[in-house]
């Protein structure tokens, strides 16, 4: 089983069935926080969905394709975290990620996008790590700029959201530039 220490409080474990009614009940308790910009959040209505969501990312990460995790804070699921796909011909992958509305504002995403950005270079070694964004959202945004990634372009009206579409701001680190940061911390 995949589990990745990140520092003495947070940890990211490969999800599974075992997680479904923690994650179910963390969705439900910030629905309307994470309505706002993530539009699976409407069609997770109850238990089962939150079960058919985790057997497709058991079968991605099976498959090599992609790698979501839960995202443990001092021991307890406060969301997920992962390669929404990884691109082995390009050796890229995608990062994508929630957070509960509760544990916001206390760095975890942050930790959690570094540890897998280092994951995918170091362990993986990929060439390059994206992470995509919605314009206005600007919490998911500060994210990658804090971790230096650069701002690569949009996409408009990339994603239907909330019955409107929304642009997303692009954001990549290739290997070179993000072993040079670390080298120079």
């Amino acid at each position: 089983m995949f589990i990745h220490r990140v520092d003495e409080d947070l940890a990211l474990k490969i999800i599974d069935l075992r997680d479904a009614e923690r994650i179910f009940e963390l969705t439900n308790q910030s629905r309307d926080y994470l309505r706002e910009w993530l539009p699976w959040v409407d069609m997770t209505i109850k238990l089962e969905d939150t079960c058919e969501f985790i057997k497709g990312t058991l079968k991605g990460y099976a498959e090599n394709r992609s790698l979501t995790t839960a995202i443990l804070y001092k021991g307890e699921i406060v969301g997920t975290a992962g390669f929404n796909e990884i691109k082995w011909s390009n050796k890229t992958a995608y990062i994508g990620y929630w957070l509960g509305e509760a544990y916001q504002g206390n760095g975890i995403m942050t930790k959690v996008a570094k540890a897998l950005t280092n994951y995918a270079f170091q362990d993986l070694k990929l060439h390059k790590v994206e992470i995509r964004a919605a314009e206005g959202n600007k919490k998911s945004r500060s994210i990658p700029e804090r971790l230096h990634f650069v701002k690569e372009g949009n996409i408009r009206q990339a994603e239907l959201l909330n019955e409107h579409y929304v642009d997303h701001v692009v954001y990549g680190i290739l290997a070179e530039e993000w072993n040079k940061m670390l080298n120079n911390d």
